[in-house]
């Protein structure tokens, strides 16, 4: 017998075991998820990418193999290479349910005491000015973004001139993301005997003269893009170049100088035109810095 105060329920209300506990919900209603672990091994953390700013993240469109899950790991893989102010390491990004989009990217990483004296900072920031009003709006509120620009670091120098180089179509590594000194981009490869490599530096090659050609053609206009925004690498060397393959790409630009604001913004491009020329010759190719540095003059004004 029923008591009068409890409800009365059809048969079926309670399902059997062997049927599903969704059964007859409205789809929109249901949803999975996947779990991930709570610890991590040596050597492992958490992707950040969900924590940072948008000027923290690498400029849109961003390339697909970029991974940008909430549940990514970061593994160091070892040191690529060491430098007087920064030091390179290899970092793989994975999201555990989706290994197949795991990418290497490298990791360069400003030291705490030395980066903010870097040995020729004062010829270098010379003339420097604040010209992107989403830094100044940024300073205002105090935000983290606007803390690193304000700390003026040599990582933050940098990464604004990857960003901006990367729009500007310039060859450049992709810059994935900026957290406090560490600066996260594209790892530039070549493959060889199936293996992927560190593309090396354009100092350590000696490629057919077609290929040298093409790299000096991808450095003029290289430079005229960038005398044509106003700026100058200031330190361009073979040596911070990279030779992937037929392509010429130029990396560590913490130093990028103004042309016209910085006093020696002309010196630097004439020295960076002479130091890539010297390698130029050195190869075999007649070219002269002074007839380089006066083609680009001619972009620039």
């Amino acid at each position: 017998m029923t008591h009068p105060f409890e409800p009365a329920f059809p048969e079926d209300f309670l399902r059997p075991d062997d049927r599903s506990p969704v059964e007859g919900i409205d789809e929109s209603f249901v949803f999975t998820y996947d779990t991930y672990a709570d610890e991590l091994g040596e050597g492992q953390r958490w992707s950040r990418w969900e924590d940072l700013e948008a000027l923290m993240r690498g400029p849109e469109p961003r390339p697909d193999w970029v991974v940008t899950s909430s549940g990514a790991i970061d593994t160091e893989l070892g040191i690529l290479k060491t430098g007087k102010e920064a030091d390179v390491f290899l970092l793989e990004r994975e999201d555990p349910h989706r290994p197949e989009s795991a990418v290497v990217m490298a990791a360069k990483r400003y030291r705490d005491t030395d980066h903010r004296t870097f040995h020729r900072a004062a010829a270098y920031t010379e003339g420097r000015s604040m010209k992107r009003s989403r830094d100044e709006r940024a300073l205002k509120r105090k935000s983290t973004w606007g803390r690193q620009v304000a700390a003026g670091e040599w990582a933050i120098s940098e990464w604004s001139a990857l960003r901006r180089c990367w729009e500007l179509g310039l060859p450049v590594p992709y810059p994935v993301q900026i957290d406090e000194t560490e600066i996260l981009m594209e790892w530039i490869t070549v493959t060889v005997d199936g293996q992927l490599e560190t593309a090396p530096r354009v100092a350590q090659v000696r490629p057919s003269r077609e290929v040298v050609e093409g790299y000096y053609e991808q450095l003029r206009d290289a430079l005229a893009t960038l005398v044509q925004a106003g700026i100058v690498h200031g330190d361009l060397s073979p040596y911070n170049t990279l030779a992937a393959g037929d392509r010429l790409v130029i990396i560590d630009l913490p130093q990028v100088v103004d042309l016209v604001g910085n006093p020696r913004g002309m010196d630097f491009l004439l020295r960076d035109c002479a130091n890539m020329c010297a390698w130029f010759r050195s190869r075999g190719l007649e070219v002269d810095e002074q007839e380089l540095f006066g083609e680009l003059m001619a972009h620039a004004f």
